[in-house]
Parts: C-alpha cells; sequence; structure tokens
C-alpha cells in the first residue's frame, strides 16, 4: 500500500504537539500556519483519527491516539534522520539534524540571520530550533535534546563549557 503522508508532514505535527500551538510550529520550521494546518488535516484524514483537540484560547491539546501517533512519529523521524546521516557517511558530507536553543530574549535578534548563513554553508544539516528561557536550555543540554545553546554563561555546570 502505497504511504499517502510525507515526512514533512510528519515534522510539522511533531512540531505542533511540542510546541503546543500551530503559530509556535510555524515559527519553528520556518512555514506558514496555513500550511501546518493543511498538513494536520490531511493526516488526520488519511489515519482517520483526530490527533489534536482544538482548544481557541488555550491553543491545541493532543489526544489519546495523537500521543501515541507523537511517539512514532518521533521515532519514524529519528530513524529518517540516521538514514540520511548513513547517506552522509558515503559522501562524505556535513549533514544531519542539529538541534539549536536560543534564549527568548534574543532568539527573533540572533538567530534569523545566523541561521539563513549557517544553513547556505551548510544546506544538507537540518537545524531544529527551540527558544526558550536559560534554565530549559540548561536542562535540554543535559538531558541530549539539544546539540548547543545560544545563551549566557550564568549557571553551567561542571561538566558543560561556554564559548
Amino acid at each position: 500500500m502505497p504511504l499517502r503522508f510525507t515526512l514533512r508532514q510528519l515534522e510539522y505535527f511533531v512540531a505542533v504537539g511540542e510546541a503546543g500551538s500551530i503559530a509556535k510550529a510555524a515559527e519553528q520550521v520556518n512555514v506558514s500556519p496555513p500550511s501546518i494546518s493543511a498538513s494536520i488535516a490531511q493526516l488526520e484524514t488519511e489515519f482517520g483519527v483526530q490527533l489534536f483537540v482544538r482548544k481557541h484560547s488555550h491553543g491545541l491539546s493532543l489526544t489519546a491516539g495523537g500521543r501515541i501517533f507523537l511517539k512514532e512519529a518521533a521515532r519514524l523521524l529519528n530513524d529518517a534522520d540516521a538514514l540520511h546521516d548513513v547517506a552522509g557517511d558515503f559522501a562524505e558530507k556535513v549533514r544531519g539534524p542539529l538541534a539549536v536553543g536560543c534564549l527568548l530574549t534574543f532568539a527573533q535578534i540572533v538567530l534569523p540571520a545566523l541561521r539563513m548563513r549557517f544553513e547556505r554553508a551548510y544546506p544538507d544539516v537540518r537545524v531544529r530550533q527551540f527558544e526558550r528561557n536559560q534554565g530549559q536550555l540548561l536542562e535540554m543540554l543535559q538531558r541530549g535534546e539539544i546539540d548547543l545553546a545560544l545563551t549566557y554563561d550564568l549557571g553551567l555546570s561542571q561538566d558543560m563549557t561556554f564559548e
């Protein structure tokens, strides 16, 4: 049976599931909110399951099925990233995922130009961007959820380096 969904649709779904809102997810993946909404609707139609409960004042909440789908979609995306990395090993190029965290206070000022230059230099690197406060970024680093954080050097544990 042919697949009737794309990895990009899954990426958008995971972004919304993690962010809790279409607007926040759209900013993270750099696409318009209507594109995200359409992708979610297509996934729901394809699988015949409601993935989110829409709450007008509180964004979106995952349904029970949506939580299971989120876990499996994230796993599938990680597997796809690994496959992409294996291919990159053969081509000896810099490629693969890079999870970057940035302080909320300067994410909109620093990241757009920095990310644009980086993506031009390394088009095969897939950057995922997270905007959080200092404490959240440090926790994400310690848990291995992000590869680097653009932040201040305050409150770093001894096992972290700052450059």
